[in-house]
Parts: structure tokens; C-alpha cells; sequence
């Protein structure tokens, strides 16, 4: 493995002179914070404590660990892309304390034993992995899955990723079945029937330069059925990785009428367009594609207004050899892990004049509460050490030298960016980055 990060241990840490953000404690000042035994002590001015080593944080940001809601970390079965280490590794370079993982794994995440192995193999890395079970038996969009059994086993969520069900029927019992069980329900809103065939979004760009598009209208479809269903059975729903306008709009309008939604959206939905597909690059085919500068803009008005609540990274590894395949047949997807709390920073901190509370929010506080995972996205005396030192001022170019992930299909190459993760505590381990 590539520029393996080891965690160390920490015993008995006071970090001084931070200037903490948690708005779940409406904290916004520069404090002292003590770690013992894995385990978040107190927080407050001028702390000591016996025999404990001291950290100077002055200049530094400290801030509740990441969590994305949205990863393919590809074990069982897709090893040559991805591991659940090789993942992690990732995720903690990245700022990342907490990662939910997508079901489009060989076999399918669809019974309690993957579920067990992945938080198994989560467990002897020591990091918060929280699998996402599927909804329908093998993604196939037919059967109902083993729900129960799958969030007895520790599943959060459940949703068939890149494959929508297509069927409403069969939506629906699926939907009302995750409702009985309180299970939020994830989905990649996009009917296939409409975008078959496309490699990038359909537009002005996809017809000067000769490609199948995908159409803003298959997302568009598939956002308004579902948000439908939602005000027939009245469950727990959540739209992945938003990128049209007339998804933004139709979403806005569900929260208005009290609706359970909730969205995320993609780093590279925020900060791309189709333009990049210029390059004829296949790290910028990605599902949902880039979008053109109405979308980008409109996906960002979403996160100001509370529409969208979330930033996940859809992080979507894959092999090389893979992606170095003509454009028309290379697999969708980019990695993201490492590249997000840089990208997030330079585009809506810095470029948008955001506070950093809300960047928080976006990324740790309102993931956490969307997965009933309380202990996370704050500081919570007696918990496990889940938080990041960073400098938001630092500035660096994203290269390959960033990358702990196993495949390197990142579309971000190149790009200069200001706001960086420097240090990561994930369950009381320290990470230097």
C-alpha cells in the first residue's frame, strides 16, 4: 500500500490554543481541548492535567470529525478498485472520521454476513464504517432485501445505488418495508430508460463534441417519483449526489410541504461543469455526469437555502487499466476522499464567504443527525476522539502524492486549492497528514 498513514494512540493529550467550531454546542472560540484513553475529557480555557503532553494548535481550526454519507470502498469482490483498508486509508487522509459505503459489492451487501464483515473489517482498522445495505436482493430491483437482519447486523441505510428501481410498484413495497423499519432510504434518482447509452450530460458541450448525453430529464423523472412516494408512505428519504436544477427546485418544494426529504451533494458538482469534457479525460465520466454552469449554480443556491443538506464525495474507485479505456466504455465514477475538504474550502469558504459552521454542518453535523448517529458530527464528553485539526488558510496544488486510495481516478488533478486537513483523530488515534 501506497503512503500508509498509522494512527497513533492517544493517551493523555491536551490540544491548547484551537479555535474550535461545533455549532451542535454553539461553540465558536479559541479553547483548550484534553483527550484521555481514546476519549474526549472536557473542553474549555486553560485546562491541565497530570502527566499529560500538550499540542499547540495556534492558528488551527478544530472541528467535529467528516462523515460521508456516500462510498465505495468495493469489498467483497471489486479488491483490484478499492479495500475497506485501502478505503479507510483514504477517508482519514481526507479528514473523513465516519464513512457510509454503498452496496454495489460481489455479492451485493444484501444479507446480515456482508454487513458483519464489513463493520468486522472496519473494527480491526479502527474507524466508524457504517455499511449501507441494499433494498431490493442482488440491486436486481425485484425482490425485497433482508432488511431487518441487515440493520440488526449495524445497517444505517439502504438503497440500490446506481441502480434506481425502476418499477414503482415494486418501489413502493420496498420503500414502505424500510419504513417499517426506520431505515432512511438513499437513492440515486435516475431513470435508466432515459439516459441509456449517455457518457456526460447532454447538452451544447456533448453535441460539439460528438457524445451520448445523459439528459438532465432522466434525474428529473426519477426525483419527482420518488417524491411521490414519499407523500404516499410517508418515509425517511434521502436524494444522492444532486446535479439538475429541476431536482434542486422539486426537492425545495417537498421540504416546503413538510415532506422527510433530505439531499447531498458531490464536491465535483459544486466546483465543475461539463466543460471538462473537453479533455475527452475519463475521470470526468462520472454518474451523474457534470453538469453545465445553470446546474452548478443552482446545486449550490440548494446548499445555501437548506435544500441540500449534505456534501458527499461518491467516492468511485476503479483500476487503471479500467478507466484508461475509450470514452464510450470506460465505468463511471472519480475518487474524492482526499480532494473534498480542499475542494469544499476553496469553493464555498473561501470563493462563497461561507462560515465555517455551515461548511461543519454540511459535512459532519447534519450527515450525522440524517443517520441517527449522535455521538458524531459535536464533541461529546466521554465519546471517542472523532475530530480534525485544520488550517484553513493553506494553500496546495491536489496530485497524486495526495492519493492513499488504491485506484488514482481523481478530477482534481492539478487544481489549486486553499484549506487543508492537518491533523486527524479518528476513535483516539492521531493521524499527521
Amino acid at each position: 500500500m501506497k503512503n500508509k498513514l498509522n494512527g497513533q494512540s492517544v493517551k493523555n493529550l491536551i490540544i491548547r490554543n484551537a479555535h474550535i467550531v461545533d455549532p451542535a454546542n454553539k461553540v465558536d472560540e479559541v479553547m483548550d481541548l484534553h483527550v484521555k484513553s481514546h476519549r474526549l475529557v472536557k473542553w474549555g480555557k486553560d485546562l491541565t492535567a497530570e502527566d499529560a503532553e500538550v499540542f499547540d494548535a495556534k492558528g488551527l481550526y478544530l472541528l467535529p470529525g467528516l462523515i460521508d454519507m456516500h462510498v465505495h470502498f468495493r469489498e467483497p469482490g471489486y479488491e483490484h478498485k478499492e479495500t475497506i483498508e485501502t478505503g479507510v486509508q483514504a477517508a482519514i487522509a481526507g479528514g473523513f472520521v465516519a464513512c457510509v459505503t454503498m452496496p454495489n459489492t460481489k455479492p451485493a451487501c444484501d444479507n446480515a454476513q456482508v454487513v458483519k464483515y464489513q463493520m468486522e473489517r472496519a473494527n480491526v482498522l479502527n474507524f466508524n464504517l457504517f455499511p449501507a445495505g441494499t433494498l431490493t436482493q442482488g440491486r436486481e430491483g425485484k425482490k425485497i432485501s433482508e432488511m431487518a437482519e441487515m440493520k440488526a447486523a449495524g445497517a444505517v441505510a439502504v438503497t440500490d445505488d446506481g441502480n434506481w428501481v425502476v418499477d414503482s410498484g415494486v418501489a413502493r413495497r420496498v420503500y414502505e418495508y424500510a419504513a417499517t423499519y426506520g431505515l432512511p432510504i438513499l437513492s440515486h434518482a435516475e431513470d435508466p430508460t432515459i439516459s441509456l447509452n449517455g457518457v456526460m450530460n447532454e447538452g451544447v458541450v456533448s453535441t460539439k463534441l460528438g457524445l451520448r448525453g445523459r439528459p438532465n430529464a432522466a434525474e428529473d423523472i426519477a426525483t419527482a417519483r420518488d417524491i411521490e412516494l414519499v407523500r404516499l408512505i410517508k418515509c425517511q428519504f434521502h436524494f444522492q449526489h444532486v446535479s439538475t436544477r429541476g431536482a434542486v427546485d422539486m426537492i425545495r418544494r417537498a421540504r416546503a410541504e413538510g415532506l422527510t426529504v433530505t439531499a447531498e451533494a458531490a464536491p465535483h458538482h459544486i466546483a465543475l461543469t461539463d466543460e471538462e469534457f473537453v479533455k475527452y479525460d475519463t475521470f470526468y465520466k462520472m454518474n451523474p455526469p457534470l453538469r453545465n454552469e445553470v446546474d452548478r449554480q443552482a446545486v449550490i443556491k440548494g446548499l445555501e437555502d437548506g435544500t441540500i443538506d449534505a456534501i458527499a464525495t461518491d467516492h468511485a474507485p476503479h483500476a487503471f487499466e479500467e478507466k484508461d479505456q475509450d470514452i464510450e466504455v470506460a465505468p463511471f465514477g472519480a475518487i474524492g476522499l482526499e480532494s473534498s475538504f480542499g475542494v469544499v474550502m476553496t469553493e464555498l469558504y473561501h470563493g462563497r464567504k461561507w462560515k465555517l459552521d455551515e461548511i461543519v454542518r454540511k459535512m459532519s453535523l447534519v450527515p450525522a443527525e440524517i443517520l441517527k448517529k449522535t455521538s458524531f458530527g459535536r464533541l461529546k464528553t466521554g465519546e471517542q476522539a472523532n475530530f480534525v485539526l485544520v488550517d484553513v488558510d493553506k494553500e496546495w496544488v491536489f496530485g497524486e502524492e495526495h492519493i492513499h486510495s488504491k485506484s488514482i481516478n481523481s478530477c482534481f488533478y492539478g487544481k489549486k486549492l486553499k484549506g487543508k486537513v492537518l491533523h486527524n483523530f479518528v476513535k483516539g488515534f492521531q493521524y499527521a497528514l
